[in-house]
């Protein structure tokens, strides 16, 4: 119950700057092509460090990919738009993991704790792969990836599953200007689910030994 709290507390944190700054930071495309241009040829770099710090501030990450996808096309674009999406969930999951199993001990209980660790050692990559593309969730499953310490090859393997195809996809629409993007949408939250299933099987795999037992 506690660590359900805890999600809950995780997800009031990162809707709290929404309330504060949303009116400041609701960019459409123009807008962000705009604030990106302003950093020349370094706005590429510049639009990477948005979607960072989207883990802090309400920054409307899907309008900043197509920006970037717009200005830089759909492979630069979409290899920027991707890196930093990855980099946001990476800072997530280190800061919280960085706490140490001490404080993650105390913040959740010893039984809460377990639990969270088997869910995240059993589930955690199909959470953090399928989360990238939902608003709000990212962070937050990033977080409770690294505070229930969830194995570091398993998390940065399903984190680049989800944040690649979504770099790509709005980049994607950026670019081509689509205006009716359901279907682009909807691959991206799939995709990385089938991304991520080799991956999952090959890392049960190899937990398991070559008797196939863990």
């Amino acid at each position: 119950m506690r660590l359900l709290w805890i999600f809950l507390g995780l997800a009031v944190l990162v809707l709290i700057p929404f309330g504060i700054w949303s009116d400041d930071l609701m960019w459409d495309q123009a807008t962000a092509v705009a604030w990106i241009e302003r950093f020349d040829r370094w706005g590429w770099l510049a639009g990477m460090g948005l979607l960072v710090v989207d883990l802090f501030l309400p920054i409307p990450g899907t309008v900043v990919m197509s920006a970037m996808g717009y200005l830089y096309g759909i492979w630069l674009g979409g290899a920027a738009s991707a890196t930093g999406s990855f980099l946001s969930g990476l800072l997530a999951y280190s800061l919280c993991r960085r706490l140490g199993r001490g404080a993650a001990v105390r913040l959740a209980g010893e039984k809460d704790l377990a639990r969270g660790e088997r869910l995240f050692a059993r589930s955690g990559g199909w959470l953090v792969a399928f989360s990238r593309w939902l608003p709000v969730f990212p962070e937050v499953i990033a977080c409770m990836a690294g505070l229930t310490r969830m194995p570091p090859a398993a998390f940065l393997t399903a984190l680049a599953c989800g944040a690649g195809p979504m770099g790509f996809t709005y980049a994607a629409i950026g670019h081509l200007g689509v205006e009716n993007p359901g279907l682009a949408v909807a691959l991206s939250a799939v995709v990385p689910l089938a991304l991520w299933l080799p991956f999952h099987r090959w890392l049960r795999r190899r937990e398991a030994g070559p008797d196939g037992t863990a």
